[in-house]
């Protein structure tokens, strides 16, 4: 089915840019195509992709590097950061660990199947395209507006990537509530074709340190559950 959604795809080898150029046309996405981390930043300024498929060994600059770069760009009022799906060779825990980090939404590593690739992509998708306008939450001190995609704590903005971003939503929409990792897997990353869930406790581990530096503190683990983001206490 067609879609009008823009991909950029970052890799400098190219048997494999076309290879996935080609795969990914078919699958009905529109393909930006660039094999440098310098010409990453450009698109982004110029094209506003929806998703940036983001090689890490680049001939520049490295991906984790364009991702900091691009996070730390600011943003319009009501437009969010593209999203980032890493696709490197480099596989090892703390790679995955700094590229989630650096604000990747998913790490995908090569050898890689080209359908499992496809549909981590439309999961991604799902979940940072499919925001309610209008919608604000507050707990607390902390606050979520969904319409400008923008995160305050006592009044100060919290940066975060957009996966951060929708666990956070998701916790705040059921503040009171223990959630287990499989639920947030499931609301969050949309993995309903299975997933590794040790991911939810890489993104609250993120997410606690942006949103929980002071006190009180707000997400919670319970042991053996899952976790809960609780109101303070008067």
């Amino acid at each position: 089915m067609a879609t009008t959604q823009r991909l950029l795809l970052v890799e400098d080898e190219p048997t494999l840019r076309e290879l996935l150029s080609v795969s990914l046309r078919l699958a009905g996405f529109h393909v930006v195509p660039v094999e440098t981390g310098a010409q990453a930043l450009d698109a982004v300024r110029e094209r506003h992709p929806d998703l940036i498929v983001l090689d890490v060994m680049l001939p520049d600059i490295d991906g984790f590097e364009v991702a900091r770069r691009l996070r730390e760009r600011p943003t319009t009022p009501g437009q969010a950061h593209p999203p980032i799906l890493f696709l490197t060779a480099r596989d090892a825990a703390e790679d995955r660990i700094n590229g989630l980090r650096a604000g990747g939404d998913d790490y995908v590593t090569k050898p890689f199947n080209l359908e499992e690739l496809i549909l981590r992509i439309q999961a991604v998708l799902r979940r940072t395209s499919g925001r309610r306008p209008d919608n604000r939450l507050a707990v607390g001190d902390l606050e979520l507006d969904v319409d400008s995609h923008q995160v305050s704590r006592g009044g100060m903005p919290v940066p975060l990537s957009p996966t951060e971003f929708d666990l956070l939503r998701v916790l705040m929409e059921n503040a009171g509530q223990v959630l287990s990792r499989e639920q947030l897997l499931e609301r969050v990353w949309h993995y309903d074709f299975g997933g590794d869930d040790s991911i939810v406790a890489s993104y609250i581990s993120y997410l606690r340190r942006k949103v929980d530096t002071g006190e009180p503190k707000l997400i919670h683990t319970v042991r053996g559950t899952g976790y809960v983001l609780r109101r303070p206490r008067p």
